[in-house]
């Protein structure tokens, strides 16, 4: 049986550039870190790697892209591989930015498509009772969820596989089950999805992702890289912001999507401003606990050339994430309803900004056996070398209970940007952010390019 790709399997094959560069390339890659705190049986840990690869096909799956069509290959396990780093540091308190080292340096290595499976660990040792493990799944295979999932079981086999008892997991439905039901959700007749195209060829007539033009031509060709630009947003903004969201009945993403849009319509003059996001894309509850690659990317539209203040900009973002929210649509279908709406990724001199906006939960010890472990989160080292992105660049935003900061990560692409641009981004970003969310109904700005 031939095993259909996902709708967003098919997003990423427009960006395809082969096994070398883009979305199938050695650096399209999505990276978590966790400290283990206990002694470590290693044994029992590459034997619970192998355990994660059985359990979910994705991880062991080749996007095959021919001219005689798509599709998804499932190959049989195979061993993960586990590299194991000695990390000696008796300072206690120098072992955090290490940790945070040993990310960034598993962030900027090469693990291509068709090295199965898509799913690599890196253990670091301070000591006995110290470590911080790395993992990386190809994003073809896994988005931020199923890194989640991935951590989660395989903290339930190592339990089991050093001995000791362990909660029960669930079955998990295949991601090539969610293919074949998102082909029949989706399908031209169905009545959610004839809906759907409606809105989203209304919503975008005559629009386009709103590009920021870029320091470089893409035509001059200049080497590529993926580096990141990374920023805080300190207590206080957090809260004033998380409050605005709370008295405006809205999420904390759409008070940072609204000042956002002020400040693309600052440095373009547009008003008329649509923001790519991305969204979860899961479908219904028996794919909550699947490996997969299932994020939809989303472009918000939202006109707020007659908004006199803060406050309406939030209002009107709101509606324009609501609506979107009520109007699931695979991206590409999206195009083929409103095909002027990606213009910008074409564009010779314009790149696309992806924005997200993360809130973490209360970082905890979770139990794995006679180990501990709590996820890595709060990052604050910059880095020339990143996972890829494959066209533009990418903001994300994401709240830390733990600090009251906003963490904010500004990955983009260095063929097209230069780092001082990306440094001036971030700080417009949390100047226009404080602005406006000091004073919500103040009149607003013109628009027009933000003083130096």
């Amino acid at each position: 049986m031939s095993i259909p790709l996902s709708f967003n399997q098919e997003f990423l094959c427009m960006f395809d550039q082969g096994d070398e560069e883009g979305p199938f390339g050695p650096r399209y890659n999505i990276v978590g870190g966790w400290r283990l705190y206990g002694k470590i049986d290693t044994d029992a840990l590459q034997e619970a790697l192998d355990d994660v690869v059985v359990r979910h096909e994705g991880l062991r799956t080749s996007i095959v892209r021919s001219p005689d069509g798509q599709r998804q290959d499932i190959r049989p396990p195979g061993p993960v591989s586990l590299e194991i780093r000695e990390l000696p540091l008796p300072d206690a308190d120098g072992r955090d930015r290490r940790a945070e080292e040993l990310i960034i340096e598993v962030e900027g290595g090469l693990y291509g498509v068709t090295q199965l499976p898509l799913l690599r660990a890196v253990l670091g040792r301070f000591d006995e009772q110290d470590a911080v493990l790395v993992l990386t799944a190809h994003h073809t295979a896994a988005d931020e969820i199923s890194m989640q999932l991935i951590m989660r079981d395989l903290a339930a086999r190592y339990a089991l596989r050093s001995g000791r008892p362990a909660p029960a997991l669930p079955e998990p439905a295949q991601f090539q089950e969610f293919a074949v039901w998102e082909r029949e959700r989706f399908a031209p007749d169905t009545p959610a999805a004839v809906k759907a195209r409606a809105y989203w060829r209304e919503k975008l007539a005559g629009g386009q992702i709103t590009g920021i033009p870029t320091d470089h031509p893409k035509s001059a060709g200049l080497p590529k890289t993926t580096a990141v630009h990374r920023f805080l947003i300190d207590a206080e903004l957090t809260t004033a912001t998380l409050e605005l969201a709370r008295s405006t009945r809205s999420t904390a993403f759409m008070v940072l999507l609204s000042a956002y849009q002020l400040l693309l319509r600052e440095r373009t003059g547009v008003s008329d401003v649509t923001v790519p996001t991305m969204v979860s894309g899961r479908g219904p509850a028996r794919f909550q606990d699947t490996v997969g690659a299932f994020f939809n990317f989303v472009p918000l539209r939202t006109g707020i050339a007659d908004c006199a203040t803060f406050r309406e900009v939030i209002e009107r973002t709101r509606a324009t994430c609501f609506k979107a929210y009520a109007n699931e649509l695979p991206f590409g279908q999206m195009v083929a309803e409103a095909p002027e709406v990606a213009a910008s990724f074409a564009a010779d001199d314009l790149g696309v900004f992806a924005f997200q906006v993360f809130q973490f939960a209360a970082a905890q010890r979770e139990p794995a056996g006679n180990l501990e472990y709590s996820e890595i989160r709060s990052r604050v080292l910059s880095q020339p070398v990143s996972t890829d992105i494959p066209d533009g660049a990418m903001i994300q935003l994401a709240v830390d209970p733990t600090t009251g900061e906003m963490a904010g990560y500004l990955g983009y692409n260095t063929n097209i940007y230069r780092d001082e641009t990306m440094r001036r981004l971030a700080e417009d970003f949390r100047d226009q952010l404080r602005e406006a969310v000091g004073a919500p109904d103040a009149p607003l700005r013109s628009a027009g390019p933000r003083a130096a």
